[in-house]
């Protein structure tokens, strides 16, 4: 038996403290059963520790194991709930080993990540016979995975619900994402989502601070989504963070923004894993989809010797049951290696999984039909690495261009409409069948020739390097040169505030000043293409000037209908913006002739 020491003499129940390895836990006959929960851990054993021996102090302390034998084992079916080391393998070239370990799945809450995650890694990580830990992967069996419901919508349910289908979907959060007023807040939101993105953002720390509280930050995001939504004809969304220090204030902030018409909302990580898990629950209840960003995980996922692998993260919450999660990117600020951010997508997206060390999937993953998560990639990403994006991360995926839509030279809308041109462009290429990763360049810079938004994009951030360490080519590498017009030249300096933030005349406060309309009268070639063709109506009309013409507040066109506001509910005019616009203008007009 794998828990006697005949050497020495000594029982497996004799007092005092004996080796792991021999009371049970490492066991290399032991064939895993298809319902247990199996674990690869990476680790590096202090001098004199036998890797075996650290394997096995790793599945006991993770299980039923303490420092010295307890006659309570006695009472308990104690080899069935003993954590179980099946294999160890040495990494070449290196002092770690990977210890595979498997525990039967009644060691387990249904339903519960707290509970699994107590178990896997509550402990086991500060242990003293270790250098180093890291959990790599996990194989979660469908008899688990089945105590789970999932994310509450998942992937299809969300592009149904959005009506957008075949190509990434595009945001970008708010920037910056500290310090301005709900007003300017509600600004960004607008002009980004009428330039053509599908959603904003706020950012993980964003709250409800002194400079901007949350119910304020919710009205003036939720008329930009309105009023964007009216001018488009789609429907448009702002991940309305509901994080605070408490469920209860949680669910209020929650209930407010499905109040208001929201369609998402989101949360951070560093809510806590039960906290997720309600949220979860209170979105599937609610109608909402469920956006997480992926705060403080880089605090333990990404050490390459200690720690937990993002993948893990990708499954527990998978499981816990949220529509996006933040999941990388290869290009761009972040750090991020192609294989293993397609194994991380593969995890949220796939239904069944296989090994595939290349991507650094250690086991089989059977996801039993539970809806598919979201990935979103942020960091420093543009729209002159559209072709790249399209290539490493696929369609499903929500592509955040935040610098690279608020840092745009023309302002918020021009930068979300280069967006929206440029992943027109690349999948119009792809379902063509071109080879559009390397001709990606020449894709983009054919359609910069037609839009000056896009042009400016590629020129002023050619120089940001892709995956592979080397510069993007920009339009102005590309074309060799070509003079496209005035129009077309980019200028390397920061829009003023006023070209930022757009013109929207009788509905703002600031003083009348030169418009975009150059951008908006431009006239497309005969000869692109009818689908690149519709990016044009991107450029909306500004609204109205003084003329009592108040803005809708529904959208215009089918399939792009907001929830009816409930009663007692005061909408974002009657709250913040006081009397209607046409008072206003007859109020200022009253004022000047003073």
């Amino acid at each position: 038996m794998a828990g006697n020491n005949k050497g020495k003499g000594k029982s497996r129940w004799s007092a005092g403290v004996t080796p792991y390895k021999e009371m049970g836990y490492y066991r290399p006959d032991y064939e895993p059963k298809d319902s247990d929960i199996l674990c690869a851990f990476r680790l590096v054993p202090q001098e004199g520790v036998e890797p075996d021996e650290a394997s096995a102090a790793v599945a006991g302390e993770s299980s039923t194991a303490t420092w010295t034998v307890v006659w309570t084992d006695r009472l308990t079916a104690y080899e069935n709930y003993q954590g179980k080391c099946y294999r160890v393998d040495p990494v070449p070239g290196t002092d770690q080993h990977i210890a595979y370990i498997a525990y039967n799945i009644d060691l387990f809450e249904e339903g519960s990540i707290a509970n699994l995650t107590s178990s896997i890694i509550g402990n086991v990580f500060g242990f003293k016979a270790l250098k180093s830990l890291r959990l790599e992967d996990m194989r979660i069996p469908p008899h688990y995975v089945k105590t789970f419901q999932g994310p509450p919508h998942g992937v299809v349910m969300e592009r149904e619900y959005l009506n957008k289908y075949g190509r990434p979907l595009l945001g970008a959060t708010v920037k910056p994402k500290l310090g301005l007023s709900p007003r300017n807040y509600g600004r960004v939101v607008y002009e980004a989502l009428r330039g053509g993105l599908d959603f904003t953002k706020d950012d993980e720390n964003i709250n409800s601070q002194p400079f901007m509280r949350w119910r304020d930050r919710f009205l003036f995001s939720m008329e930009g989504v309105s009023r964007a939504m009216a001018a488009t004809g789609e429907i448009k969304g702002h991940y309305m963070n509901v994080t605070a220090a408490t469920m209860e204030e949680m669910y209020e902030r929650a209930e407010f923004a499905k109040q208001i018409g929201s369609v998402i909302c989101m949360i951070d990580l560093t809510i806590g894993y039960t906290a997720i898990q309600s949220m979860s629950k209170w979105a599937r209840r609610n109608g909402l989809i469920l956006h997480l960003h992926r705060a403080g995980h880089g605090t333990y996922t990404r050490q390459k010797t200690h720690g937990v692998n993002f993948r893990v993260i990708a499954k527990w919450m998978r499981l816990a049951g949220v529509d996006h999660i933040h999941a990388g990117t290869v290009v761009g600020k972040l750090e991020g290696d192609p294989h293993a951010i397609r194994g991380y997508y593969q995890t949220l997206l796939a239904n069944k999984l296989e090994p595939d060390p290349r991507l650094g999937l250690y086991f089989e993953q059977d996801w039993a039909s539970m809806p598919g998560t979201m990935p979103v990639a942020s960091g420093g990403i543009h729209a002159g690495q559209m072709h790249q994006l399209l290539h490493y991360l696929g369609e499903d995926v929500v592509l955040q261009f935040g610098g690279g839509t608020i840092g745009h030279p023309d302002g918020i809308a021009e930068g979300a409409t280069a967006n929206r041109v440029a992943v027109e462009a690349i999948i119009q290429a792809r379902n063509e069948g071109r080879d559009y990763l390397n001709e990606g360049p020449e894709i983009l810079a054919k359609a910069a020739r037609w839009s000056p938004s896009l042009y400016k994009a590629l020129e002023i951030w050619k120089d940001i390097t892709g995956p592979d360490g080397r510069a993007d080519q920009g339009a102005g590498a590309v074309l060799s040169g070509q003079r496209l017009g005035a129009l077309h030249r980019a200028h390397r300096r920061c829009a003023s505030a006023q070209r930022v933030l757009g013109h929207v005349r009788a509905a703002d406060v600031r003083s009348q000043g030169p418009g975009r309309d150059h951008a908006r009268d431009q006239r497309v070639p005969e000869d692109v293409p009818q689908s690149l063709r519709q990016g044009e109506r991107l450029r909306l009309p500004l609204y109205p000037a003084d003329d009592g013409v108040e803005l809708p507040r529904q959208p215009a066109l089918r399939g792009a209908r907001l929830p009816a506001r409930p009663p007692g509910v005061r909408g974002p005019a009657d709250q913040v913006h006081g009397p209607p616009l046409r008072h206003r203008a007859a109020s200022r007009s009253a004022l000047r002739r003073r």
